[in-house]
């Protein structure tokens, strides 16, 4: 079907032609055929269809030609900042010889020139779900007067979490039958029907199957390739083919960087895109790969949705996305408005598990080729170290670099790692003799110091290396015996005076003891105890017999092992 054949009014009809549309696509006809007198639809169909010219021209259409809908406004809802400024770029074109007044509204720009437009009475609103609800909550935007709502990439809404702030929003215009509300999504989701069923007035369903897009009209290709050796295959395509512009696609925003800038090491001219850029920055890469002036792309999922770029010649898959749906939407970017196009994906072991779950989604297994040593190009930036900017994903924490040597990433991360300790005050990876030197000059400053675990049972005598805890009870009470003496508590309680000929840890365990409790008296007030005869002698319990020593007259406390020879004693 041709526009000219449709009843339109003269001055969209003549924005229709200088924009350059003749012939209906498929979800145009349907739209069209069906949206004049004020039916709700929802619309499942590719991205890349021409659906965002229908939806335009049924609004004008109807404020031109209905009085009633006279000082109502409509608005259009997209997951992205740069679907929005591309539908309000599409909407300009069409209005170009109307008397509409259109603006977008999105966050990460200030609300400076978003606040003037509303204060211009602004007709056509296309915006995003949070930067519409903040408008709206502070009294700017008065969404009452809403006579269109338009949902477009219904679907991708969802994966980025707008479904709470798409009901506030739905709840904060007009009900169902005060409006007219197109919900617009390239794939089949629960989510999208629950929305059409909950908040649409019987609505009238057109589908327009995926796989006229995905498979008849792009060109796909599959290489099995190893991790470390992508960017070679890369480079190597890119020479081979040399397209006269490609998306290149990532699933995480430090990887992005990290391939745009090995790109660039290798003296390809090339931007990325990602979600933490600024608005401006996003914008103006866009703007340069449309007009030419930048060939290479790096972008994550942001621009899967929604970018028309005209003549796009390829696309490449570096990494396989994770989910099936965004495989569609990747590839869609190439083949728009029924051209021809050419999609390549790199499936790595890491990626290649995402492999069947696309293939059943597309209904078809993508060719795949092996890639010959002559496809493999020298790369520039191999064993460089790239660094990226700092990003709060979940999964780029988890992912290093595999392009580089594995033995060159577990460096990094441990190097990486041990840097992060050092700040926090932490030590890694501290060898034995460290260790000693430590311990020996915590005994010269009087400190408390204990050895490792694994040495503890060393130092207890001849055990083995499963210690005191590996021992049965009754094997644990020898031990006491033999190494403490079986001669009753007399000599346990000489042990407790006299100076014992033992280990280092057990003398400086017994200082630290004795200061302590210098400390606690001189605190209560109270004097020191006498000082012991000078005449005490040093002896190892075990090996020599008890010998009468000078003791203070004061009593003396028994301590664990002496009140525990006490009681085999008794028992004995």
């Amino acid at each position: 079907m041709e526009f000219t054949e449709l009843n339109l009014h003269k001055d969209l009809q003549k924005g229709i032609v200088e924009a350059g549309y003749l012939t209906c696509t498929p979800v145009q006809e349907q739209v069209l055929r069906n949206a004049f007198n004020g039916q709700d639809l929802y619309v499942q169909s590719q991205t890349g269809t021409g659906k965002t010219a229908a939806f335009l021209i049924v609004i004008f259409q109807r404020f031109l030609t209905e009085s009633l809908l006279h000082g109502k406004k409509a608005l259009v809802m997209a997951p992205t900042r740069e679907l929005a400024v591309q539908i309000e770029e599409e909407a300009k074109l069409l209005a170009k010889h109307l008397p509409f007044k259109i603006g977008s509204f999105y966050g990460g720009v200030g609300y400076g020139q978003q606040q003037q437009l509303l204060r211009g009475n602004v007709q056509i609103l296309v915006g995003t779900p949070g930067r519409v609800l903040d408008l709206n909550a502070s009294g700017q935007m008065n969404l009452m007067d809403i006579a269109f709502l338009v949902i477009d990439e219904a679907d991708r809404m969802f994966d980025m979490g707008f479904y709470p702030d798409l009901r506030k929003l739905i709840k904060a215009v007009p009900p169902v039958d005060r409006r007219q509300t197109m919900l617009f999504s390239a794939t089949l989701n629960s989510w999208v029907k629950n929305l059409a069923w909950e908040y649409t007035k019987t609505p009238f369903e057109i589908e327009i199957a995926p796989e006229t897009v995905t498979v008849e009209e792009v060109e796909q290709l599959l290489y099995h390739v190893p991790s470390g050796d992508k960017m070679k295959l890369l480079l190597g395509i890119l020479e081979r083919d040399s397209p006269e512009s490609a998306i290149i696609f990532c699933n995480t925003k430090r990887y992005t960087e990290i391939i745009a800038k090995r790109l660039d090491a290798n003296g390809r001219k090339v931007e990325f895109i990602i979600g933490d850029l600024p608005q401006s920055k996003r914008l103006k890469i866009i703007e340069d790969l449309k007009a030419g002036k930048t060939r290479f792309l790096v972008a994550t999922d942001v621009a899967a949705r929604g970018l028309d770029i005209e003549g796009l010649a390829l696309v490449v898959n570096y990494d396989l996305p994770a989910e099936a749906e965004n495989y569609v939407h990747r590839i869609g970017r190439t083949a728009r408005a029924g051209k021809t196009g050419k999609a390549i994906s790199f499936a790595s072991e890491q990626d290649v598990y995402e492999l069947a779950a696309i293939e059943r989604y597309i209904d078809m297994k993508i060719p795949s080729e092996i890639a010959g040593d002559y496809l493999y190009a020298e790369d520039k930036s191999a064993g460089r170290n790239v660094r990226a900017g700092a990003y709060a994903d979940s999964r780029d924490q988890k992912r290093s670099d595999p392009d580089r040597a594995h033995g060159d990433g577990r460096r990094l991360r441990k190097e990486g790692n041990m840097r992060g300790a050092s700040q926090r005050g932490i030590s890694h990876d501290v060898s034995k003799d460290d260790k000693a030197r430590r311990t020996e000059k915590n005994a010269k400053n009087g400190k408390r110091g204990f050895p490792p675990k694994q040495g503890r049972s060393e130092q207890a005598g001849d055990l083995d290396s499963g210690g005191l805890s590996a021992m049965s009870f009754e094997k644990r009470m020898a031990y006491y015996r033999t190494k403490y003496g079986a001669g009753g508590g007399a000599n346990a309680a000489a042990s407790v005076e006299v100076d014992v000929a033992v280990g280092p840890e057990d003398k400086l365990r017994q200082d630290g003891g004795a200061r302590k409790r210098k400390s606690r008296r001189s605190r209560q007030g109270k004097q020191p105890p006498v000082a012991p005869a000078a005449g005490k002698q040093l002896v190892k319990l075990a090996e020599t017999p008890p010998q009468p020593v000078a003791v203070s007259e004061k009593p003396v406390k028994k301590g664990f092992f002496a009140k525990l020879l006490s009681v085999f004693n008794k028992n004995g």
